[in-house]
């Protein structure tokens, strides 16, 4: 196979995986002495448990071993894109860091890739040679109900059946121009990177052997399910609005269900609509701040003291749009229509791009 002279690159995020990073290196150091130049580059998101500890101390005895270690960034699809641009290989692999992904799954990646002279495969536990050990069944249920929504919002890509794997394998020479466009607010990088190529990849897949995690829990959460819906809306929608734009619309759309669900509950205590609407709008409000906090800003999310800070700086950015929902709501009620729901709506919209350019520059500080 024509590969001994080739450098390759295996890139490997990790957060909070110190417990893992010993055997995961030794898994790897073999592929050294079959086919390759080998670099293995761990991208540490500044774990509290070591992590980056125990990758200096296995670097020390391996020179093959680099860490690159973050303060102040951090997500997954951002250590992947990092380790990435820094890697130095003319292959580069993706794998997580618990021990789910073979170590035999790089070297029949990188032989298909080179083989068949692609510029991007992708490990995939649905691929009918794979075998799932390591997801539980409600795990592999909803994975394959999201690989599903990804292929109908992928047309160029069809013939894949993992669009969230972890574990694929690309030439950099190629795939770097698309790599740098990655917005690294989502979580799954593949997809995005797919998303970007809009079929100008040459692409295939190899099974997995997917196994149970060495040690430690999963890292998917409800934030992580969200990213996945917001990227594949913003591929819906051709790319033409923000991403975290759009997650700030959701988070929106869950404002309209409380503010009218707070205004019926007080028209139903006595108070007429007008009076209800006031305290409907900042509770609404409120319970957006919260939501966004969690989820569209979880990267420079706010805590203790700061998130009361926040809360307040978010109400005085969204007074004026707050007294503009009021003002237009009941002018709309009293002119246009007695429809309280139609009239909710529209002083809810007219706030809509005030509320997300301004709450992003002066709560959470993001450009």
């Amino acid at each position: 196979m024509p590969t001994t002279h080739r450098r390759l690159s295996i890139v490997l995020p990790t957060f909070n995986e110190r417990s893992n990073i010993n055997a995961i290196t030794h898994q790897l150091l073999p592929l050294q002495k079959l086919h390759h130049q080998l670099e293995i580059l761990f991208v540490d998101d500044d774990s509290a448990d070591g992590t980056a500890d125990a990758i200096v101390e296995l670097a020390q005895q391996h020179p093959c071993i680099r860490l690159i270690r973050r303060v102040g960034r951090y997500g997954l699809s951002s250590a992947i894109k990092e380790g990435i641009l820094n890697a130095t290989g003319d292959v580069v692999v993706v794998m997580d860091s618990d021990g789910q992904h073979e170590s035999e799954a790089v070297d029949s990646a990188v032989e298909t890739l080179l083989n068949k002279e692609l510029d991007l495969v992708v490990g995939s536990r649905f691929h009918a040679a794979a075998e799932i050990n390591g997801l539980s069944t409600k795990r592999e249920r909803n994975s394959t109900w999201a690989n599903a929504v990804a292929r109908f919002s992928l047309p160029h890509y069809r013939q894949l059946t993992d669009y969230m794997s972890g574990f694929f394998a690309l030439r950099p020479a190629i795939c770097l121009p698309f790599v740098r466009q990655v917005e690294v607010g989502g979580f799954k990088f593949l997809y995005e990177l797919l998303a970007l190529s809009h079929g100008q990849l040459r692409v295939a897949e190899v099974p997995l052997q997917f196994q149970p995690r060495i040690s430690g829990e999963s890292k998917l959460d409800l934030a992580v399910v969200w990213d996945l819906g917001v990227s594949i809306l913003h591929t819906l929608l051709l790319r033409s609005v923000p991403r975290r734009a759009i997650s700030f619309g959701l988070v929106g759309a869950t404002g309209i269900l409380v503010q009218l669900a707070v205004n019926q509950g007080l028209m139903a205590l006595g108070l007429g609509f007008e009076q209800a609407l006031p305290p409907a709008v900042i509770v609404a409000a409120s319970s957006n701040y919260l939501i966004n906090n969690v989820l569209t800003f979880r990267f420079q999310r706010l805590k203790g003291l700061a998130l009361v800070r926040g809360l307040l700086k978010f109400l005085v950015v969204a007074s004026l749009p707050v007294l503009a929902n009021v003002g237009v709501t009941s002018a709309f009620y009293s002119l246009v229509t007695r429809n309280t729901f139609l009239a909710q709506l529209v002083g809810i919209v007219v706030v809509f791009v005030w509320n997300y350019a301004a709450s992003s520059r002066f709560v959470w500080n993001s450009p």
